[in-house]
């Protein structure tokens, strides 16, 4: 396990903002955490510095082309890209020095998957170069993908069976807990506990994270088997909950331990 970092952009700036409060259609509900001063590449060259490798370039709406592009180029392949990519883009994307294209919404028509555009994607870019983001909202008792800034619901519940199949098509998953993201309230203990045990491929969590005890119960309740990201909470990005030294100085300790994804049979 491991800490990835992030650069999230809205209206072309480095944010932090609560994640179920992004609506286009009703902007003034938006609530901001944070709002940098320092452009995206500043971040992105702290991350190259102190070797943070896996990190995620966002662009949360239009507006963030050259932000993105920015942080990419201080770091070429040290990044991935997401938002907005779709076949007609996710070339150029790679072109500007992402490792991978992070993928939701366009492998997603009318709340199904759209398994032509996924196999279309995958065999454009590479398995190997496709992150999917699997972001979800809890309703009931399952977890349910959600597409467009995580405003919303597919009819596709996060399952090993779900799982399994996204596998086939990409290296890696990033998943959002979008219920709590932006909130520093703690991480989303039951869903942490299920990627733990269903995920085939390395998986990133994200959302609530307030402290350095939760990056530990996510190690402990994902079996080891999940890295975490932590934005609102850390204090290069006005949080108080989580110091960028120390999770700079726990990836060196999971480095030296060996820890890492390993793949394990669901149960």
């Amino acid at each position: 396990m491991k800490f990835r970092p992030c650069i999230d952009l809205h209206k072309g700036k480095v944010k932090q903002i609560v994640g179920s409060t992004l609506n286009e259609d009703n902007p003034e509900t938006l609530k901001e955490n944070f709002v940098a001063e320092r452009s995206s590449s500043y971040y992105a060259k702290i991350f190259r510095r102190d070797g943070l490798t896996g990190g995620h370039v966002i662009m949360l709406g239009p507006g963030n082309e050259a932000a993105a592009a920015e942080a990419l180029s201080a770091w070429p392949g040290g990044l991935q890209v997401g938002g907005g990519i779709n076949a007609d883009n996710a070339g150029y994307w790679l072109d500007q020095g992402a490792a991978a294209v992070i993928v939701t919404s366009y492998v997603f028509r009318d709340g199904a998957i759209d398994e032509e555009r996924l196999k279309a994607l995958a065999g454009l870019v590479g398995r190997d170069r496709l992150v999917l983001d699997l972001s979800c909202r809890k309703r009931g008792g399952d977890y349910y993908i959600v597409t467009d800034r995580w405003q919303r619901f597919t009819d596709v519940i996060i399952s090993s069976e779900t799982l399994d199949y996204f596998s086939k098509y990409c290296f890696e998953f990033l998943i959002h807990a979008a219920d709590v993201e932006g909130k520093c309230m703690g991480v989303e203990e039951d869903l942490v506990e299920l990627l733990g045990r269903w995920t085939p491929v390395p998986a990133t969590y994200a959302g609530g994270a307030c402290s350095m005890k939760d990056l530990y119960l996510v190690k402990e309740l994902g079996r080891d088997r999940l890295d975490i990201t932590i934005g609102s909470a850390l204090d290069i990005f006005g949080g108080k909950g989580v110091s960028y030294v120390e999770v700079v100085a726990f990836n060196a300790k999971q480095s030296d331990s060996g820890s890492g994804f390993v793949h394990e049979e669901p149960f």
